[in-house]
């Protein structure tokens, strides 16, 4: 489904540029091969659990032992954790 949304508005795209641009078949093809890109990124996306959010993939594990539970930094490397009363509360701290 992924691959035909891409290729489908990649198609369409191309088409109504062609017609206002009377530039046919060009911009067509032109967009039939972005869109068609841009549906296997999508089902590479997919396939492997990236892109959803930024910065996140699929948790693979890691040395925690099973069963532990263990807190996790919710922020990404570039703006540092959370800074709210959520956060906060998440760790232990006053709210």
């Amino acid at each position: 489904m992924d691959l035909l949304a891409g290729l489908a508005i990649g198609v369409g795209l191309g088409l109504v540029l062609d017609n206002w641009l009377n530039t046919a078949p060009l911009m067509f093809v032109i967009f039939f091969f972005l869109g068609a890109a841009a549906g296997m990124l999508n089902v590479y996306r997919v396939a492997t659990g990236r892109g959803f959010a930024v910065g996140y993939g699929k948790e693979t594990g890691g040395d925690d032992e099973p069963g532990e539970d263990r807190p996790r930094d919710i922020g990404s490397a570039r703006n540092g954790p959370r800074n709210d009363k959520a956060a906060d509360k998440d760790r232990g701290g006053k709210s």
